[in-house]
C-alpha cells in the first residue's frame, strides 16, 4: 500500500447535512472549511463520532486563528513564521481583543476566510491516511521503537478487530455484539471514509481490552479516551458554521496567549510520546483535542483492509484541567479540587435540564473556588454576549452527548446519551447581579420543584405497587413508570425554558409552568389509575397506618402532595385543572 493516497484534506469523508435539502453527503476537510454555512450539521454514524470530528475542526480552527486574524494576516506579536509561534511580549487586553475582532469579523461574514485553506494546504501531507506520516497514526519503525520487543508488528500482537474499533459494533473477541448493525461478515470491514471517523473516534472513546502498552520505564494502566471520561457539553448552532463559531474558543480565563500544538504538527511522534509519559495536562485546546489514547499503526492487506496494532498511552488525569471547555465538573470540596463529571448507566436517563446547575453559574457574585466548575464552554459564550457579538435575543442550544461505559475491564461502550436545551443569551447570561433577580436562579428553583413533584409521583407509584399487591416488584415499578413521568416532562420544559426572554415576568411564567406541571402530573396518574383492575377499587389494609389503602386514596394524597409542594392557590387553578 507503499504508493496508496487518502488524503482527508481532499478526500470526502465528512458526512454533512445539507441546508436546503436536508440531505447527507460527504465532503473534505477544504469542501467543509469552505462551505460550512451551507450544511445544517455533522451527520456521521453516532453523535458521540460527531463530536469527535467537531473537536479535530475546532482544533485545525483554534489553530490558524490563533495565529492569524480574518484578514489571513498574522497577529502582530507573533514572529514572521506563525507556525513557529516564536511571539513578543503582549497583554492580556490587546490579545483578547484582536482574537475577538476576529471572531466577531468571522461571525459577520458567515464563512471562514481562506486562511484556512492555505493552512491545510501546508499540511495536507499530515491528513493523509497512507504515507511518511500517516493521519493519526504512526510508522512500523516508530511503532516498534514504542513496544517491548516481543510486541513488534512483525510478530502480529497487539491488534485490535476493526469490529471493535468500530463503535458502532464495539465487539470483543469474547462477547458478540448480537444487535450489531453490521452483520458478522461485514463486521470487520470498513470503507477509507469510514476508517478515518472511526479513527478519530477511536482516540477519543478507547476503552481499556488493549494488552499491549508503549514502554515508559514506568508502570501506568491503560485509560479510557480522553472524551470517554467527560458528561460533554458544546454550543449547537443553526449551521455549522455556526456550531463551529459559537465553540472556537480563543481566549481562556487566564487570558494569556498559548501557543496551539495540534497532534500533526509534531516534528518527531517519539518526543510527542515522551511528553505525554509525563502526564501532564495540556495547556492548549488544539493539543487537548487532539489527544491520543493509544499509539496506532495499520497493516494494510490486497483489499485495503487493515490489521489495527494498538499501544496504550498514558493519560493526563484531568485534576482541574480547566483548558478543556467541553465539560461539566465534579468537585471535591474538601481538597478544592475539580474533575470531570462523567455519566453512568444510573443517570442515562436523566434528561439534561435537570442539570441545569452544572451548566452555569448560579451564584454570579460568589467566587468561583467556592461554587461549582462552570463549563468552559458556557464561559465562553458568556464573554461573547458581553462582547456584544452575541445579542440578548440570541437562543442558545447546549448540548450534552457522550458514551457510557460498561465499566471495568474492558470499558466498552453499553449506551450512547444525547439531549440538549434551548436558552436564550440574555436569560443564561442575565445582567441582573441580584440573586434574588437572576434568572438562572429561578430556573434552579423551579427545576428543584418540579424534581419534587417527580419525587411524589414516585411515592404515588410505589403506592400504587402496594395496592396491586406487588412486593418486590414494586420498586422496579416506580421507577419505571417515574422514568415515564419524566419523559412527559421533558418536552414541555424544554418549550418552557426555550420561550423566556429577559423581560419576561418571572413570577408570571414560574405559575404557568407550576399550572402545565400540575396538569402534567395529574394526566400522569390518571394514566396510571387506566390501568388498574377492580383489585385497585378494593385495596387492602395498611396495618401501620391502620387504613384501609385504594387506588382512589392514593390519588387523593398524590393530589395533596401537589397541591403543596407547588404552593399554588385557590384562586390560580381554573376547573381544567391549571
Amino acid at each position: 500500500m507503499a504508493n496508496e493516497t487518502f488524503n482527508l484534506t481532499t478526500e470526502p469523508w465528512i458526512k454533512v447535512t445539507e441546508r436546503k435539502t436536508n440531505a447527507t453527503k460527504m465532503v473534505s476537510l477544504i469542501d467543509l472549511f469552505e462551505h460550512a454555512q451551507d450544511y445544517r450539521q455533522l451527520a456521521g454514524d453516532m453523535h458521540t463520532q460527531d463530536l469527535a470530528v467537531l473537536r479535530v475542526l475546532l482544533a485545525i480552527l483554534t489553530t490558524v486563528y490563533s495565529r492569524y486574524d480574518a484578514d489571513g494576516q498574522p497577529y502582530p506579536w507573533l514572529a514572521a513564521d506563525p507556525v513557529e509561534q516564536a511571539t513578543l511580549e503582549v497583554d492580556r487586553g490587546t490579545y483578547e481583543d484582536a482574537v475577538l475582532a476576529t471572531w466577531k469579523q468571522l461571525f459577520e461574514a458567515g464563512r471562514f476566510s481562506t486562511i484556512v485553506i492555505q493552512y491545510l494546504q501546508k499540511f495536507a501531507n499530515r491528513f493523509d491516511l497512507f504515507g511518511d506520516h500517516p493521519f493519526y497514526q504512526v510508522t512500523t519503525a516508530d511503532y516498534d521503537a514504542l513496544v517491548a520487543e516481543k510486541k513488534r508488528v512483525a510478530l502480529g500482537k497487539g491488534t485490535v478487530a476493526i469490529k471493535q474499533f468500530n463503535r458502532r459494533v464495539s465487539e470483543s473477541n469474547n462477547t458478540p455484539a448480537i444487535f450489531a448493525p453490521k452483520a458478522d461478515t461485514a463486521k470487520n470491514q470498513l470503507t477509507l471514509d469510514e476508517l478515518a471517523r472511526w479513527l478519530i473516534t477511536y482516540q477519543n472513546y478507547a476503552g481499556t481490552t488493549d494488552k499491549t502498552k508503549i514502554e515508559t520505564g514506568e508502570t501506568f494502566s491503560s485509560s479510557p479516551g480522553w472524551l470517554y471520561k467527560l458528561d460533554a457539553v458544546y454550543a449547537d448552532g443553526q449551521t455549522l458554521f455556526e456550531t463551529l463559531m459559537l465553540n472556537l474558543v480563543l481566549i481562556n480565563e487566564d487570558g494569556e496567549y498559548t501557543p496551539q500544538h495540534p497532534v500533526w504538527e509534531v516534528a518527531d511522534l517519539r518526543d510527542y510520546v515522551d511528553d505525554r509519559s509525563d502526564q501532564t495536562n495540556p495547556n492548549n485546546i488544539a493539543e487537548l483535542y487532539t489527544s491520543w489514547a493509544r499509539i496506532l499503526h495499520l497493516e494494510w492487506d490486497d483489499v485495503q483492509q487493515p490489521t489495527i496494532f494498538s499501544a496504550g498511552l498514558p493519560m493526563f488525569d484531568g485534576e482541574n484541567a480547566y483548558i478543556e471547555p467541553m465539560t461539566t465538573w465534579r468537585r471535591d470540596k474538601k481538597h478544592e479540587i475539580d474533575t470531570p463529571a462523567t455519566r453512568s448507566s444510573y443517570t442515562l436517563s436523566k434528561a439534561m435540564w435537570r442539570n441545569f446547575g452544572s451548566y452555569v453559574r448560579l451564584n454570579p457574585d460568589t467566587s468561583a473556588t467556592k461554587q461549582q466548575q462552570e463549563p468552559g464552554i458556557v464561559w465562553w459564550l458568556n464573554q461573547l454576549k458581553n462582547r456584544q457579538a452575541l445579542a440578548d435575543n440570541k437562543s442558545l442550544s447546549l448540548a450534552s452527548v457522550t458514551f457510557v461505559s460498561g465499566g471495568a475491564p474492558a470499558n466498552l461502550p453499553i449506551a450512547e446519551y444525547h439531549d440538549d436545551i434551548q436558552i436564550m443569551a440574555g436569560v443564561l447570561f442575565d445582567r441582573h447581579q441580584d440573586e434574588d433577580d437572576y434568572w438562572p436562579v429561578y430556573i434552579e428553583d423551579v427545576i428543584q420543584q418540579t424534581q419534587k413533584i417527580g419525587t411524589d409521583f414516585y411515592s404515588f407509584a410505589m403506592n400504587v405497587g402496594r395496592v396491586r399487591g406487588m412486593k418486590l416488584e414494586a420498586k422496579p415499578f416506580a421507577n419505571k413508570l417515574s422514568d415515564q413521568f419524566y419523559s412527559r416532562l421533558n418536552d414541555p420544559f424544554k418549550n418552557w425554558l426555550a420561550g423566556l426572554t429577559p423581560t419576561t415576568d418571572r413570577d408570571q411564567a414560574i405559575l404557568d409552568w407550576k399550572k402545565e406541571l400540575r396538569k402534567l402530573a395529574t394526566d400522569a396518574a390518571k394514566s396510571v389509575m387506566a390501568t388498574g383492575s377492580s383489585r385497585d377499587a378494593t385495596g387492602y389494609f395498611d396495618q401501620d397506618q391502620q387504613v384501609w389503602v385504594n387506588i382512589f386514596i392514593v390519588m387523593s394524597w398524590f393530589q395533596g402532595k401537589i397541591k403543596r409542594d407547588l404552593g399554588l392557590k385557590k384562586g390560580e387553578i381554573k376547573e381544567d385543572g391549571r
